[in-house]
């Protein structure tokens, strides 16, 4: 990655972990592991469960091979997300910037937005549905409840990233833990078992579910997410250091993936042994697995291990679903918002279609939810994994460090088996709806164009890395957050002749009033500036008479005469109602002749800046004169 290229993927956190200086092995290895604990959890969130759950009560264990393929997959896919981050030291969607046109990017960038959403729109639900659970509470309640606890990320990442990491790990621990006890009260049938990995599809709907699998298991966010979250990690750029950080996130990848993949075999055959054995086909909801374990296995602490291993899962990959946002908007927009303002759209993304389905179709509808959630995260998968595939392959961008022909060879197989899956879904599912209505012309109006586009803009997104070149097209891209440096021209010192003083009677007037005067001097003139900010002055304005009226006036002409006595050109003025509208009235008019505008702080934060407002923030944004702040 170029010097230009300041801005770094998740800055905050950003080589904060040291990894050099470790010199025993296992010490160098664990000062790797970690990030792909955080992509783990995505592995085994409620979207995964409503997959697992559906696919074992219907098909026994025959699907048990899609999720170990998934997970094979996902392994590998993973580790080409480490390689471009450990290499380049660019996320996936910053390459994606430099690579593509920006309005094929914009487009990619939705519909990363869109899974982001998908996923956190599971963790919601699933999340709500622990605590119904667990607490009784009503699914809407737990729904909104999930707007707070999603701001707890903002306080791990303050704590350091370690921290975070372990945070997680421990509740992977509890869903590990509570599905160890699970398998032990279930008893699975082993032969039955191990003939599941025997690959077959029992019918169409066994291809849905198995796509959502896929889906569920293979996620496009935890690729953006993987290729920022190995740059928290300090190594020494060169060939050793790259090639030992490489090694060691696989080592990492493996061993969090595979607990992922233990999870999810879990929850499908506890489905498959208690739910498909007893003739239960339809158990697809996760409130009726959670009913229905106690009187089937017999044990009072099934549904409730059930049920906390569920808020486990929930809180742990909302934090990663927030930590992605970040990634895919910084990314691909050059957009750097407050982080808290990124969780609350994310989470707002994710609340509203939950409130919808809740409110309309009832709570019975919520796995139908989670199940669609995971097939347009694997609808998703191809626009992230195709780009991937290009960039680790490019020998010039890598370095040296490129992936070789049989894994290129694997990957694009990868790649066109989800691709080719999907494919097959849209179509059936499109010819459904065409044969199911009696008037078809919407959907070939408006449904069929979309999917048109949208399978184009794939084959583009495949092709054009190999002509680019050829086009003399290549996209020069500064990953800052900010514009290039402006150039710096011969400058006339500025005289100011005019200067406004914002005065609120407080000790900052000192310090406001000596700063100006040290700016201006002798030679300029000075307007004292007060507002009056009782109701009185809000309703009546110029017109009110009122004892604060009459000694703010007062102390104005105070430090008035002060000023003058020392030689200085002073004048006052009083307005009345909100200062955050008269101060910027009175200072872009023209008449005025204001050259600059000084003004102390308030002294006051947090908790007294919403109660007592601010005024320096709004000012600064309206006036159209510098502003100094003392």
């Amino acid at each position: 990655m170029s010097d230009k290229n300041a801005h770094r993927s998740l800055e905050e956190v950003h080589g904060s972990v040291n990894t050099s200086g470790k010199k025993s092995l296992w010490k160098r290895i664990l000062a790797f592991l970690g990030p792909a604990y955080l992509i783990s959890v995505g592995y085994m969130d409620p979207g995964n469960w409503a997959t697992d759950l559906a696919g074992g009560s219907q098909f026994g264990y025959s699907l048990l091979w899609v999720l170990l393929m998934s997970n094979i997959m996902a392994l590998l896919l993973q580790s080409l997300s480490t390689r471009l981050g450990v290499v380049r030291g660019v996320d996936l969607a910053q390459a994606s910037r430099e690579e593509y046109p920006p309005f094929v990017n914009f487009i990619l960038y939705i519909f990363a937005e869109i899974a982001i959403a998908a996923c956190d729109l599971a963790e919601v639900v699933g999340m709500a549905i622990g605590l119904q659970l667990l607490f009784g509470l009503p699914l809407l309640w737990g729904v909104s409840i999930t707007v707070f606890d999603s701001f707890l990320l903002l306080f791990l990442l303050n704590k350091g990233m370690r921290k975070m990491e372990a945070f997680i790990i421990m509740l992977i621990a509890v869903i590990g833990g509570s599905f160890l006890l699970e398998m032990f009260l279930a008893k699975p049938d082993i032969p039955e078992v191990l003939g599941g990995f025997v690959p077959s599809i029992p019918n169409s709907d066994g291809l849905y579910i198995a796509i959502g699998i896929i889906g569920a298991t293979v996620m496009p966010h935890n690729l953006y997410l993987h290729s920022s979250l190995v740059q928290t990690r300090k190594i020494e750029k060169t060939k050793k250091g790259i090639r030992q950080a490489l090694r060691f996130n696989f080592i990492d990848s493996a061993i969090a993936l595979n607990l992922a993949f233990f999870v999810n075999a879990a929850i499908l055959i506890l489905a498959a042994s208690v739910f498909f054995k007893n003739g239960m086909f339809g158990v697809a909801e996760i409130q009726d697995a959670h009913k229905l374990l106690e009187p089937l296995l017999g044990s009072s602490l099934a549904p409730i291990l059930f049920a906390l291993a569920l808020i486990a899962a929930g809180q742990s990959s909302t934090l990663t679903g927030t930590l992605a946002g970040q990634i895919v908007m910084e990314g691909y927009l050059n957009l750097r918002i407050q982080p808290w303002v990124r969780r609350l759209i994310t989470r707002l993304l994710a609340i509203v279609p939950a409130f919808f389905t809740i409110i309309y179709f009832g709570e019975r509808a919520t796995g139908e939810l989670l199940v669609l959630s995971q097939v347009v995260l694997s609808l998703q998968l191809g626009f992230a994994i195709i780009p991937l595939i290009h960039f680790v392959s490019d020998k010039k961008t890598m370095n040296g460090f490129h992936i070789k022909w049989p894994l290129i060879i694997a990957s694009w197989i990868i790649s066109l088996v989800i691709v080719v899956l999907n494919a097959k879904l849209v179509f059936d599912e499109l010819k459904s709806w065409i044969t199911s209505v009696n008037d078809a012309t919407y959907i070939w109006i408006f449904v069929v164009p979309v999917t048109i586009a949208i399978a184009l803009l794939l084959v583009f997104i495949s092709v054009w890395p190999l002509f680019k070149e050829k086009l003399g097209r290549n996209w020069i891209i500064n990953h800052a957050p900010h514009k290039n440096p402006q150039t710096i021209e011969a400058i006339t010192e500025k005289n100011f002749k005019h200067i406004a003083i914002a005065i609120d009677f407080s000790a900052s007037d000192k310090k406001s009033i000596s700063a100006a005067l040290q700016i201006g001097g002798k030679n300029a003139k000075y307007t004292l500036l007060h507002t009056v900010e009782t109701p009185g002055a809000f309703i009546y304005g110029t017109q009110i008479k009122d004892y604060e009226t009459d000694k703010d006036r007062e102390f104005l002409k105070n430090y008035k005469n002060q000023l003058e006595t020392l030689g200085y050109n002073t004048d006052i003025n009083l307005s009345f109602g909100n200062p955050k509208k008269a101060i910027p009235k009175l200072l872009n008019a023209e008449e005025t002749n204001f050259d600059l505008l000084v003004m102390g702080r308030h002294g006051h934060k947090m908790i007294k800046d919403i109660l007592l407002g601010t005024t320096v923030d709004v000012v600064r944004h309206r006036v159209e004169i510098p502003i100094f702040i003392t």
